[in-house]
């Protein structure tokens, strides 16, 4: 596992990188918290271990930036302080930090704690099961390309910004919007009780196809709840299960299944409403092309208050640039993809 050390004393990066080294750790070292975020998003470290003061961005800001920026994977992060006190301690979890490490370390102390970052780190083959799993149910749809990539992104920015928002400081912990990136790709995962005839139509669904088609949010919930029930403490499952349930509830209460409105809808049904529906209007399908941004935002404007929360409108309109971006990137990677798919070679038909 890589390990980056931020330490602008370069004798105290030093003995860090002895000693990490002597454990069997690939390290790479950064100067200040500006150069280690350049570092992470270029490499895959999973372990940062930083100094609490440094010039230009400190420990403290280089966590918070950590945690805003990088919901993808875990970065475990150990900080180095001389600090003591409550508060210090109150400040540094605050921001994100995992650990702390005196200064001047003492070597066993470090491995101890790199142990416990290790088994911390993981957890987060959960994280991948998730998603594994909802990639089968969505494999059943060849045009769904890069949907739940692109869903979850956009779901991260939406929670992010709302949770700037003192309306949202009660229903949004520390966890909410790694807990919504983590679960939001599972809206969909009752589709695999959804017969083929329907689901893969590529027409316009008749009314009684629609509603079998609708179910998939009762069997989704349905499926997810047996799994809350067995393990009722795990907080992404209930996340889950709410967001497979009322992803298609409307805010006047005219969807569905169950006719929620307003502030009965899960905040996360609602984030994940205004993702799914501005990802299905710019994507091109069998049944119509995709439409551009800003006729895809026009139709979010005219449902907000009727089909989607305002607040959760108003933080799209917020994040409208970042939202574009996020569409973009993955809609160069859905090129390269065909791209690379055009360019292989074809098993010829051999009839015997």
């Amino acid at each position: 596992m890589k390990v980056l050390v931020v330490e602008d004393d370069a004798i105290a990066a030093e003995l860090l990188e002895h000693a990490l080294l002597q454990f069997g750790w690939d390290v790479t070292k950064a100067t200040d918290g500006a150069e280690a975020l350049e570092l992470l998003r270029r490499e895959d470290f999973r372990l940062v271990i930083s100094d609490w003061e440094m010039p230009y961005m400190s420990g403290i800001e280089l966590c918070r930036r950590v945690r805003e920026d990088f919901c993808g994977r875990y970065i475990y992060v150990i900080l180095l302080t001389s600090r003591s006190g409550p508060d210090s301690v109150v400040e540094g979890l605050g921001a994100g930090a995992d650990e702390f490490l005196s200064k001047p370390f003492n070597a066993d102390e470090l491995y101890v704690r790199l142990r416990v970052a290790q088994r911390i780190l993981s957890l987060e083959s959960r994280e991948m099961t998730i998603f594994s799993l909802a990639k089968l149910a969505e494999s059943r749809d060849p045009e769904t390309g890069v949907h739940l990539e692109r869903m979850r992104e956009y779901c991260r920015v939406l929670a992010t910004q709302l949770a700037k928002s003192e309306a949202f400081a009660d229903e949004m912990g520390g966890d909410y919007v790694q807990l919504l990136y983590l679960t939001s790709p599972l809206h969909d995962i009752g589709k695999v009780g959804i017969p083929d005839a329907v689901l893969l139509k590529p027409g316009k669904l008749t009314a009684d196809e629609f509603e079998i088609m609708k179910t998939h949010a009762t069997i989704g919930a349905e499926t997810l709840n047996a799994l809350v029930d067995a393990s009722p403490d795990a907080k992404y499952l209930r996340m889950a299960r709410d967001i497979a349930w009322t992803h298609h509830e409307k805010f006047d209460g005219s969807g569905y299944p169950r006719g929620l409105s307003g502030r009965d809808i899960p905040l996360c049904g609602r984030i994940v409403a205004v993702a799914d529906v501005y990802d299905a209007l710019t994507t091109r399908r069998v049944y119509k092309p995709a439409f551009p941004h800003e006729r895809a935002k026009e139709i979010i404007l005219e449902g907000s208050g009727s089909h989607f929360d305002p607040d959760v409108v108003q933080a799209f309109l917020d994040v409208e640039e970042e939202i574009v971006r996020i569409r973009e990137r993955f809609d160069g990677i859905e090129e390269q993809d065909a791209n690379r798919m055009a360019l292989m070679p074809r098993p010829s038909l051999v009839l015997n």
